[in-house]
């Protein structure tokens, strides 16, 4: 789902920097587009159940500082680093929170809520540190690249850590021609190089980054040129339009703010105004009114412990979501299909099926096929059709 918004800005800000040895390019979003989604990242901030990064980065590289769904998100992200930086968050969380409050010209080394107080940038070079370590020894990192791409850039914007080694190891990553590195993560890695190529006086590594950001940029290019100006799918791309996460992933690029930006802002500018947006009821699982449909679901797992395929059938009213149907599935049948589900920016994300939960130490996780093909909205998004078999596959990553 992030391919379209977040590759469209990466490769802007290549073919703008000059780093990828492309002519720079521009890309202008009409004032009332811009309104429409900041309207929706300001809904979103309401709705959410938890406070979103991305959101207030996206707030403050377009200039709605003023905002009060931003001044409001900006006080749920203090204290939500101060309550989990240490403990919960993955180095890829601690990266976005860094960020978002650099963007709001906040210190991230002094972060306080409620008489207690957390250095982020300290909490992200050892996360960072134990990340590019399992990456050298054993060629993945703890979590993902995308969240080592993250990490870099947020420790290059504050000149923190050991920053310019941890990028000459992502560029050569991009360079294995072995990797294969998705669209996605190419694009953060892509930033945090850009950073470091920004920063560095060392002549072999100016060198290895501008061809790791070239092959990203024509990478781009490509596939751009083979989806008829599309990167990525056209799916993702109508999503970029539509879902506050990939909204806020979107809008810096469509306003020529990339993420690179995020220490640089003046915050003394006068903040853009979001004009009120009428409130609409929450998006429900289930259809208010539609004849009902029926969706065969099945559960498969052939990784961990003891194998199983469960398959069942499940009626819901037309125009419900995924997660109607697993309700339904679980209603009906508990011990076969009980699954659990955890808040994530981009809604909630089911982390356990009949009991089996995916892990990062594992590598594992949930991933959901309609058919054959994989599911690009999550579950609370995607809705499925009459007839549809969806599946859920314990899958590795």
């Amino acid at each position: 789902m992030l391919s379209a918004a977040l590759s469209i800005g990466v490769l802007l800000a290549l073919l703008g920097s000059g780093a990828a040895g492309t002519a720079p390019q521009g890309c202008d979003i009409p004032p009332q587009e811009l309104t429409r989604m900041l309207q929706i990242l300001e809904r979103s901030v309401a709705e959410s159940e938890m406070p979103n990064p991305s959101v207030l980065l996206a707030f403050n590289l377009a200039g709605a500082t003023g905002s009060n769904g931003r001044q409001h998100l900006l006080k749920q992200i203090e204290e939500d680093a101060v309550k989990r930086a240490q403990k919960d968050m993955s180095s890829g969380q601690v990266a976005l929170y860094t960020l978002a409050l650099l963007s709001s010209c906040h210190d991230p080394r002094h972060v306080e809520s409620q008489g207690h107080s957390v250095n982020l940038l300290q909490v992200l070079e050892q996360k960072t540190h134990k990340e590019v370590a399992r990456l050298e020894e054993y060629g993945v990192p703890l979590t993902t690249l995308y969240s080592v791409g993250l990490d870099v850039l947020a420790l290059c914007l504050t000149s923190t850590g050991d920053y310019e080694q941890d990028a000459i190891i992502l560029a050569k990553q991009l360079l294995n021609p072995e990797s294969q590195i998705d669209v996605d993560t190419q694009a953060v890695v892509a930033l945090a190089l850009e950073c470091v190529y920004n920063r560095t006086k060392l002549h072999d590594t100016l060198d290895l980054l501008q061809e790791a950001l070239k092959e990203v940029a024509n990478s781009f290019l490509d596939k751009q040129a083979e989806g008829n100006g599309v990167i990525g799918n056209i799916y993702s791309t109508s999503l970029a339009m539509q879902q506050p996460m990939a909204v806020a992933q979107a809008l810096p690029a469509l306003v020529h703010r990339p993420y690179l930006d995020a220490a640089s802002l003046d915050c003394s500018v006068v903040a853009v105004t979001i004009p009120e947006l009428p409130l609409s009821p929450s998006q429900d699982t289930t259809a208010q009114e539609g004849p009902p449909i029926t969706v065969h679901y099945s559960v498969r797992n052939d990784l961990k412990g003891k194998p199983f395929d469960f398959s069942t059938t499940v009626s819901v009213p037309a125009g419900s979501t995924l997660l109607a149907v697993l309700q339904a599935a679980e209603e009906a049948k508990p011990k076969e299909f009980s699954f659990k589900t955890k808040p994530t920016s981009w809604g909630p994300m089911v982390v356990s099926i009949h009991g089996l939960e995916g892990s990062e130490a594992d590598r594992t996780f949930w991933q959901f096929f309609s058919g054959a093909d994989s599911l690009q909205e999550g579950v609370s998004v995607y809705k499925p059709q009459d007839g549809e078999h969806i599946r859920a596959v314990f899958s590795t990553y």
